[in-house]
């Protein structure tokens, strides 16, 4: 059983992880909206990782005889301008997430969770390449999104990203 408060985090994070998955659907509808289905696509996969994240962190709870609560998942609230603010409104969103994972690394190792702490050892690395890709968009976007021919090739390029599940073992 684990220590009740890292129990509590995990739980919350499963709702965090679900959030984040509808976030990602609504930039995808977003960018589907304005003709740029290679943005579309890239975030359509984003919302099949962190549901995928969601349910790694459900079946390492139900592994260790957590009970787990569903809460409710909010809708997202964001308004885009520009297709720049979805970019960054991404990668705000992937460090919020990234300290979250942090936290509760840091409560499972106050309680020597070294099972925890091993098994969150994946989602720090993987916030850290979620976040370098966000910044690589963004870094992107700046520089050729105002031009169009290579907002094309941008999007052309975002359109080959395809999905492939995590392959952890959970015990």
């Amino acid at each position: 059983m684990l220590n009740k408060k890292v129990s509590d985090l995990l739980n919350e994070q499963i709702n965090k992880e679900l959030y984040s998955a509808y976030l990602y659907l609504d930039m995808n509808n977003y960018f589907d909206k304005r003709g740029l289905n290679g943005f579309a696509n890239w975030y359509m996969i984003q919302a099949q990782e962190e549901r995928d994240h969601a349910m790694l962190i459900y079946k390492y709870m139900q592994n260790n005889d957590c009970l787990i609560k569903l809460n409710a998942i909010a809708m997202p609230d964001k308004k885009y301008k520009r297709d720049i603010d979805v970019l960054k409104a991404g990668l705000a969103h992937e460090e919020y997430v990234t300290d979250s994972i942090h936290n509760i690394y840091e409560a499972a190792n106050k309680v020597k969770d070294f099972r925890t702490m091993q098994f969150l050892d994946w989602f720090v690395k993987e916030q850290g390449e979620e976040e370098t890709n966000a910044r690589e968009m963004i870094s992107k976007m700046e520089l050729f999104g105002s031009d169009p021919r290579s907002l094309y090739m941008l999007n052309q390029e975002l359109s080959t990203r395809t999905y492939s599940a995590p392959s952890l073992v959970l015990d």
